[in-house]
């Protein structure tokens, strides 16, 4: 499969409201979720919103107590921010103390690495310079900078990100740098399981239209969820652009590269904007999506767009039970084809002979207007089957 991407001039360009009209999309964050959800449904789609994983602050944590009181008796020589939330959680937990303002003042004597523009911009609010920051984003590049610089002898500190990602540290302790962590927020099992299983289903059905990834773990916890639930090579299979039959693959869409790894190294190339922003994102994916639905074709009733769980014809979305739309897209894939009763058989997996068939596409017409002429929109071919007529 060739990588998806957000590249390209007015590849993120703000759309019409209605252009996403009919897709669903599943949104899989805890944390800025409503951001994502209000966007989206603005735009005209369904949202399906399960939370892989929870974000607990741990202010009142005694561990953090410790470790920031720590912190100040003994300022690092090196501070190492990795999340936005985190350094401001952090700074926030101690003023609950009466201890930020003895904290900025330890921490402003340290070398501060940021692992992104986020991070440094919190890093200055909090009133801290830092000395460089991690063009990738990605904990690794700032520990190969720290190795390159020599660590020997000297005190680092990582405020670390809910993943933990303590391998990652291992080399600095490992070329003899006196490391410590500090943790301010961990990441949970989801409240609500059943909508995480839910949305393994739809993924495993492919009646999705896209489904969003902001975090790592959150990528993690739904490939976890699908293998307990014996679905994870459906699920793997709708994600990484395999077709199976006729049904569409599900867009995957990761806000970077850091939260990207975790599918890649299933074999899934999800789509990530050029900017690894929930803004960009937002964008990107519904460009992507405006562009690219399960079918577009013109009808003598106007445009037909086909989505996941619904199709718009005209501008109005069908009132359409799932039988029905499954023929559709079935015809839709091929308009104007004479497509034969048995194929469109397999369409409808509880149906067993063609008058299911026959029953489905009449119901199919009762929801459709008619054409130029008062022709149907979905002709019979006697004998033969049934074709969706075309401009």
């Amino acid at each position: 499969m060739t990588p998806a991407t957000g590249s390209g001039p007015g590849s993120c360009s703000e759309l019409d409201p209605a252009q996403l009209l009919g897709a669903t999309i599943g949104v899989t964050s805890h944390r800025r979720s409503d951001e994502l959800i209000a966007t989206f449904t603005r735009r005209g789609a369904d949202v399906v919103h399960a939370p892989t994983m929870r974000i607990v602050p741990i202010t009142e944590d005694a561990a953090l107590v410790a470790d920031t009181r720590a912190a100040i008796a003994d300022p690092p020589d090196v501070l190492v921010v990795t999340t936005a939330i985190g350094l401001r959680g952090w700074i926030s937990a101690a003023e609950a103390h009466g201890l930020d303002e003895a904290l900025v003042e330890a921490l402003s004597g340290a070398q501060v690495l940021a692992r992104g523009p986020k991070a440094r911009g919190a890093v200055r609010a909090a009133g801290l310079s830092e000395a460089w920051t991690a063009a990738s984003e990605q904990t690794a590049e700032a520990v190969e900078h720290l190795l390159a610089q020599g660590v020997r002898g000297r005190s680092v500190l990582v405020q670390l990100h809910g993943a933990a990602g303590l391998e990652d540290l291992e080399p600095l302790r490992a070329a003899g740098a006196d490391l410590r962590t500090v943790a301010v927020y961990r990441w949970e099992p989801p409240e609500d399981p059943g909508a995480v299983d839910r949305l393994v289903d739809a993924l495993a059905a492919r009646s999705l239209d896209a489904v969003t990834f902001t975090s790592a773990p959150g990528a993690v916890a739904l490939l976890e969820a699908a293998e307990r639930r014996g679905r994870l090579p459906e699920v793997l299979a709708a994600m990484d652009g395999s077709p199976r039959g006729g049904s569409a693959p599900v867009v995957c869409c990761a806000v970077g590269d850091v939260t990207a790894a975790p599918l890649r190294e299933r074999g899934v190339e999800p789509l990530v904007p050029d900017r690894w922003r929930l803004g960009a994102l937002m964008r990107c994916l519904s460009a992507h999506l405006a562009d690219h639905p399960r079918a577009r074709v013109a009808t003598p009733a106007g445009e037909l767009v086909v989505r996941a769980r619904a199709a718009v014809l005209d501008g109005r979305v069908l009132d359409l039970a799932p039988g029905p739309l499954a023929l559709l897209a079935r015809l839709a894939a091929e308009p104007g084809r004479v497509v034969g009763r048995a194929e469109l058989l397999s369409e409808l997996p509880t149906a067993t002979d063609g008058h299911a068939v026959e029953v489905v596409v009449a119901r199919l017409r009762a929801a459709l207007p008619r054409g130029a002429g008062a022709e149907p929109l979905v002709r019979t071919v006697v004998k033969r089957g049934y074709a969706l007529e075309v401009a």
